[in-house]
Parts: C-alpha cells; structure tokens; sequence
C-alpha cells in the first residue's frame, strides 16, 4: 500500500452542478499533503470530466443508473479495489447513494454532503445513516438544508451534521465568461434592452409563472425597452408562453431554450431574478455575482443565505412584491461574489469541523 496519504472523493455523476462540485471539493485539499482520487458511480469516462474534477486521479465506474438501483453490490466490489491499493484516511460522498455505497464498502470515515431537501423523509435512510453515525460527518449545502437533517436526525450531535455552503471559483468563471455586447449577441438579445435573466428549467419548482407576472407588473416603470429572458427548457414552457401573452407581455419575454455553458453569458442580464420555491442553495446566483449582475431572490431556502447582505429577498410567490425589487434595480449597481463562498473560506471551514481533524489526524 502506498504511504501517500489519499482522500477519496465519490460522486454520482458529473452531470449538470456536480462537476463543479466535485471540483469544489478537491480544491479543499490544495495546499496540503493529501492527494484527491474522485471517483464517479455513473457516466463513461470523459476527457472533459477528468480536466473539471481537478483531481490527482479521476476513475470512471460506468454505471448506468438502473446497474446501481438495489444492494449495488458491484459498485461495493469495485470500490473497495480502489480503496484496498492506497493509504486512504476519508471518503467525501456526494448524495444518498454514494453515501449508502461507501459506508458498506469501506471502513473509511465519510463525509456525506447532501445537496437537498428531503433526502431523509424516509425512514429506512435514517436508520442506516445512524448505524454508522461513529463515522459519519453529514453537511448540507446551506444553512437550511443542514437544519432539516438535524430535524430528521435529533438524537445526532449537533456538530455531526453541519453547514458547508458551495463555492465558486471567481476567477475561473469570469475568466470564461464574455463581454455584455457578445452575449447579447450570442443570445439573440438587443443591445440597448434592459434584460431581467432567468435560468433553471421550467419545472413547477422554479416558478416562472410568478417571474413572469412580477414583470408583467414592474414593465411600465422599468427602462424603455424591458426584456425577461429565460434560459432553460422544461414541460412548462409552452403553459408559460400562454401566460404571458394572457399579460400582455409575450413580445417581452424571450424563451432562449437550453444553452451550453449558460454562465458564460450572464453579463447580459442588468439583473438576475430567482423565483424558485424550493431551492436548496442556489448556484447560479453565484456565477450573476461574478459577472457583477445584481441578484434577487425568493425567500426559498438556501437562495435567501446567498443573497443576504448583497442582494434583495422577496417573499416566495409574491409578484408584486418581486415588481418593486425589479425596478429597485434600475440604476446602475454592480455586487461582488462573498467571501464565505470561495473556495479560500471553504478550506478554512472544512478543516476546523472537529470530527473531520480528528479523522486526518
């Protein structure tokens, strides 16, 4: 066995947030003695991936989601291979399942992070979460989604189950992301509009329909030329489309459909809006707040924690409310990312958890 010490990192996959994520948590470790493998349950091994993790190794499972439903017995198989060639002290788990996976497979000490809601309503999760609990940190991505597992979990130690909050790269995103001029371009949108920007899909959880009636009623009090552009596909489109032109506004709203790589083009927003009615924390406000796009938010869970202090919160569902946070933020006004979610204060946190320095010794 090789007397490097290791930290495994185990993921679901690396679709959608999750790369970034797994990135995220490898960087926690820079600067220090311990080398990151991360480990992916699902999806084929890609060039893209491996590069994203920022790993010193990256292995790919390949598993197809319905390989991993049940005792997932292979997984263990494989993962303990992994585990049983290096001098591993941790395993950081992302999600139920690699969590479940790693604590059957390995003898290592795990940090479960759980990105939402919900995770443990079932009863079954936890019971298996509290056999293990000796080896066990849980985090959750926001303050909200730490204090419904300690709810869930009320015989835990406090300190056992704790806030990490995402983080983000700032000098890496807006190194990717353009000018305001050639994203307007690229999205198809007038130089000279005042654009209020949307991203997520159009899930009833996001609640558009909300975003497009607070703008229906803020329109003739913002700047000539008012536009809501949302990035984003989903079932709900075509009800949404109905909606505005039902307002009056469907001339106003410009649907853009899925966009790879959508953070690039957030300059082209004067201000970003988030509607949804449950978000455990709220990702994409961070990447508006590194291309400098004031932030506005419902009062939804962990969106409400990255906003405060640097954006406006309005209460979840209340569209006129929503109106006047939009034509607060007519003047020109620029907010920076926070400093609790960089990759620098996350290191910090992360190493003073008490369970976790006792496990790295």
């Amino acid at each position: 066995m090789s007397s490097q010490p290791w930290v495994l990192q185990f993921c679901h996959g690396y679709d959608g947030p999750f790369l970034d994520v797994a990135r995220q948590y490898a960087a926690l470790f820079e600067g220090t003695p311990y080398k990151v493998c991360t480990v992916y349950l699902t999806g084929e091994p890609d060039a893209e991936a491996e590069r994203g993790s920022a790993s010193d190794e990256v292995i790919f499972l390949g598993h197809d989601s319905r390989e991993v439903r049940g005792l997932k017995l292979g997984a263990m198989r494989r993962l303990r291979q992994i585990v049983a060639g290096r001098d591993f002290r941790l395993c950081i788990a992302h999600r139920f399942k690699p969590i479940y996976i790693a604590l059957l497979a390995t003898r290592l000490p795990v940090v479960g992070v759980l990105h939402a809601f919900g995770v443990f309503e079932r009863a079954m999760r936890r019971w298996f979460v509290s056999r293990f609990q000796s080896r066990l940190l849980l985090l959750g991505v926001s303050d909200a989604v730490r204090d419904e597992m300690r709810g869930y979990l009320p015989a835990w130690d406090p300190e056992r189950i704790q806030t990490l909050h995402n983080r983000v790269d700032v000098e890496a995103v807006q190194a990717e992301q353009v000018s305001r001029e050639t994203a307007r371009e690229a999205l198809g949108l007038p130089q000279d509009a005042w654009v209020v920007g949307n991203v997520g899909r159009l899930h009833p959880d996001k609640d558009q329909a909300t975003l497009i009636r607070g703008f229906a009623e803020a329109l003739p009090r913002l700047p000539a030329g008012g536009l809501l552009a949302i990035m984003g596909s989903g079932r709900l489109e075509a009800s949404l489309r109905k909606l505005a032109d039902e307002l009056g506004v469907a001339g106003q709203v410009r649907f853009l459909g899925q966009v790879a790589q959508g953070r690039r083009y957030f300059k082209a927003f004067d201000v970003f809006a988030l509607t949804s009615d449950h978000e455990p924390f709220g990702m994409v406000l961070l990447e508006a707040m590194a291309a400098g796009v004031p932030v506005i938010c419902s009062d939804c869970g962990g969106g409400r924690e990255v906003v405060e202090g640097v954006g406006r919160v309005f209460p979840l569902g209340d569209a006129s409310a929503l109106a006047d946070a939009l034509c607060a933020e007519t003047a020109d006004s620029c907010v920076r990312v926070p400093e609790r979610f960089t990759d620098e204060h996350g290191r910090q946190r992360f190493m003073a958890f008490r369970y976790l320095r006792a496990w790295l010794g």
